[in-house]
């Protein structure tokens, strides 16, 4: 808890009414209900049906500090309602696109295996035995799947490369892509003209398990994918084979099945550059979680709409396919 509200923001946070903390594991379904009558804004991943709403005659706001909306609230009735639900997902954007863009240089560059040839005492001067496939990423073409948060934050991070940028999200008219400065795609497209695609859309009804063979044997050789969003969108075997056969190297940050089990076959693929679902998880960005909170908090119970966290809109949160917290 202290890790998200900092004093200054806990103060804030304590000045706009009475805080029921709760810290460590997840609280008793009693203590939830104890307090459901008199709350004006649950802070959590708290379980919210219909039953419970109704015994919550004053509730305001949801915040999920997390970066999903999980399908453990009943999103139709609190927009029946007028309750906002809201995530801090935005603060996790530009750490998230910073890893995505590290990772595709050091796939570009070969500079994690080089790391590992030094220490192993095997490297070669100057590269000659490992910069054979190096590449330069200025001026070649780079691909989003996928411009949510971390896509609009790594945008500004590409420009400079100087090349063009594709981007395929379907929920994103052609014409806001146009005018953010970017050439809609479609995904196929995407793997066939870029020589980087980063994989950066949440999973969905219609995405799931989209990303496959097909699109991987579609991207140039020694072409670069960088996984950095939700492992649920692609064929994760069909991912492992392509990096496998030499045909792509894979930055991978997301994962199927987390904690990675020890014996998957990603841990002696070659080809990739293997993250435990850590490129967000920075210390100096947990107390903008609880600054995006206390901000929008105070907004709502001034009769304002939130401006700094994430809000659930039902036309498309109803599609997402968010794991549960166990």
């Amino acid at each position: 808890m202290d890790s998200i509200f900092d004093r200054p923001t806990k103060e804030r946070l304590e000045k706009l009414g009475r805080v029921i903390w709760h810290d460590g594991s997840p609280a008793p379904a009693g203590h939830i209900d104890r307090f459901l009558p008199e709350a004006a804004a649950i802070i959590g991943q708290t379980d919210l049906n219909r039953e419970r709403l109704d015994r919550a005659p004053n509730l305001k706001v949801v915040f999920n500090v997390e970066s999903n909306f999980l399908p453990n609230i009943d999103y139709a009735e609190c927009d029946r309602r007028g309750i906002p639900v809201l995530s801090t997902a935005p603060v996790f954007a530009k750490p998230v696109a910073e890893m995505a863009l590290c990772m595709a240089l050091s796939l570009a560059r070969r500079v994690h295996q080089a790391d590992a040839s030094i220490r192993a005492g095997t490297e070669t001067l100057y590269g000659e035995g490992d910069n054979h496939d190096s590449i330069l990423l200025h001026g070649r073409p780079f691909a989003l799947v996928g411009c949510g948060n971390v896509g609009r934050a790594l945008l500004p991070l590409l420009r400079p490369f100087g090349g063009e940028i594709l981007v395929c999200d379907p929920w994103i008219p052609p014409g806001v892509l146009v005018e953010m400065g970017v050439i809609p795609a479609a995904l196929d497209e995407c793997f066939a003209r870029a020589a980087v695609v980063f994989l950066l859309a949440a999973t969905t009804t219609e995405n799931a398990g989209q990303i496959g063979r097909l699109q991987f044997e579609t991207i140039r050789k020694g072409g670069i994918v960088v996984l950095a969003s939700r492992a649920g969108i692609v064929k994760f075997d069909e991912l492992l084979d392509a990096a496998e056969s030499g045909h792509i190297r894979a930055g991978i940050d997301v994962w199927p099945e987390e904690p990675i089990p020890a014996n998957h076959r990603a841990r002696k693929t070659p080809n990739t550059l293997l993250q435990a679902h850590r490129a967000g998880n920075i210390p100096e960005i947990w107390p903008w979680m609880g600054q995006f909170v206390v901000d929008d908090l105070e907004s709502v119970l001034r009769g304002m709409p939130p401006q700094r966290c994430q809000r659930a809109m039902l036309e498309t949160v109803i599609k997402l396919r968010s794991k549960p917290i166990s």
